[in-house]
């Protein structure tokens, strides 16, 4: 297991000290003016990884209807543009400019038409995966939250339909466990069961905690330090992966202690 964590948890600074892994959060890296990138801003990223022997992931711009989501970066990947493309494949450059290899790609909206939305995904996710082989990137389709059901993908059966649809070999699952547990309402047996159905495609891990139940901030989204909400952690242990266990809090303290909770599986 490799151990990482989110870039706004804390200055990479503070988290290359603490974690094996950064995982670059593109929307709120500050890298874009508008949809413009900021090569710049990339290089002095490198400045400060080239500090550490450690790896990174990406998580790409996705749609967002929140204040602190920066609005050019809204990226539904349902209903997609010439510009949401160059996005996005931008994303898949930095990712291999950082050597990366693994991407994380939000699902797309449901919209008025759920099964033509979801068709629309899958068109567009085998354009990106075709752009990923190129750049040598493996993308991994995050599962969203049962809370929040106006996005697609929140369910383990849909998420591995979209990515057998795709059939690329640069397209897998970023199983996200604090997601999974909001969809199972977090009764343990079923976020196991959510586990089970993705495990063949998993290619990379979200860990984060929250209460298993709709809230009106974020739809319960909260992205506690692990261990202080109602996800059974042993589900992380159980499913065995080997690759990068990313964990997607807010705070180095919530990074602390989340790694010692993950050490110990």
């Amino acid at each position: 297991m490799i151990i990482g964590a989110s870039s706004f948890a804390s200055t990479l600074e503070e988290l290359i000290a603490e974690v094996d892994s950064v995982e670059l959060y593109i929307p709120k890296m500050g890298l874009y003016e508008g949809r413009e990138l900021q090569h710049d801003r990339v290089e002095a990223v490198k400045d400060v990884l080239s500090t550490s022997s450690g790896i990174t992931s990406v998580h790409a711009p996705y749609y967002a209807d929140a204040q602190t989501y920066p609005k050019p970066l809204r990226v539904d990947t349902a209903h997609m543009n010439g510009s949401d493309f160059k996005l996005i494949e931008e994303s898949i450059e930095i990712a291999a400019y950082f050597q990366s290899n693994v991407m994380v790609v939000h699902p797309g909206l449901v919209g008025n038409d759920r099964q033509g939305s979801f068709d629309k995904m899958v068109d567009n996710l085998k354009r990106l995966a075709g752009f990923a082989e190129e750049h040598g990137i493996v993308l991994g389709l995050e599962n969203k939250e049962g809370t929040a059901p106006g996005n697609l993908c929140c369910e383990a059966a849909e998420l591995v339909k979209a990515v057998e649809k795709v059939d690329s070999g640069n397209l897998g699952v970023t199983f996200d466990v604090g997601h999974a547990n909001l969809t199972s309402g977090g009764d343990s047996g079923l976020v196991r069961a959510f586990m089970e159905m993705v495990r063949e495609w998993v290619v990379h891990v979200h860990v984060h905690d929250n209460m298993g139940v709709w809230t009106g901030e974020y739809d319960g989204d909260i992205h506690m330090a692990p261990g202080t909400g109602t996800v059974d952690l042993s589900v992380i242990g159980e499913l065995g992966y080997g690759g990068i266990h990313n964990l997607e809090v807010f705070s180095i303290e919530d990074v602390i202690s989340g790694r010692e909770r993950l050490l110990a599986l």
